[in-house]
């Protein structure tokens, strides 16, 4: 318990650069578990609804049919709905008009799928980019606190004949907390970056099957009709 008064204390009787470092890195430390509780919440919500879509697509439903209960459902559209939709969508457009071949029609539907599928990355890798910036600035900026904190600690021996370590201590023991504070700003946001950038990469790569996968049956229906 006193190890934790000390701690406290040292903060508060810190030097107003080191204060202003600390309260930068509590700041990065209380966004970046924001972005990590609610990404992980995005980015499991996108793999049930990307199950249950899936479900419902294989289990051999008509598409037209899936299509209208998709777009008529009155929710927003997101992750393999989305795809399917563009596709499914740009698909029944195109067919509508005469002259348009099964390798065009096949074609608008994979670019309007592609572009529905980068649009859910995009959206699921939002706030990314701000934890590796947590993990690669924090440490630097609990060392410029940490280097301020030794400076100042240093400088109040200028005018002292005989210099002991208990002088210095207090000055060197709130300049190392910088340091400490940086470390827990940044390892944890450099730990969800990596965990939800492969998550994503294996998302992205699950929307990339499913384009193909949807490609190859609106390509059988596609020669079918042509061929009538």
């Amino acid at each position: 318990m006193n190890s934790e008064l000390n701690v406290l204390a040292l903060i508060l009787n810190a030097s107003l650069p080191v204060k202003l470092v600390l309260g930068i890195l509590i700041g990065f430390s209380i966004a970046s578990w924001f972005i990590i509780f609610r990404k992980k919440a995005l980015i499991d919500r996108a793999n049930a609804s990307a199950d249950e879509f899936e479900e419902r697509f294989w289990s051999g439903a008509d598409l037209a049919g899936l299509f209208k209960d998709i777009t008529g459902a009155g929710d927003r559209v997101t992750g393999s709905g989305a795809i399917f939709e563009a596709g499914f969508r740009e698909f029944a457009r195109l067919r509508q008009r005469r002259g348009v071949d099964s390798r065009a029609l096949l074609e608008g539907a994979q670019r309007a799928m592609r572009v529905s599928a980068t649009r859910e990355v995009d959206r699921l890798e939002q706030s990314l980019e701000f934890l590796a910036n947590v993990g690669s600035i924090s440490p630097y900026v609990g060392l410029f606190g940490t280097v301020w904190g030794i400076m100042i600690a240093f400088q109040g021996l200028a005018n002292v004949k005989e210099a002991t370590i208990a002088m210095v201590a207090p000055g060197i023991s709130e300049a190392l907390i910088a340091t400490a504070m940086g470390l827990f700003a940044a390892i944890p946001a450099v730990w969800a970056y990596n965990r939800y950038s492969t998550k994503l990469e294996r998302i992205s790569l699950r929307y990339d099957t499913f384009v193909e996968e949807f490609s190859s049956i609106l390509a059988r229906q596609a020669h079918v009709e042509e061929g009538v």
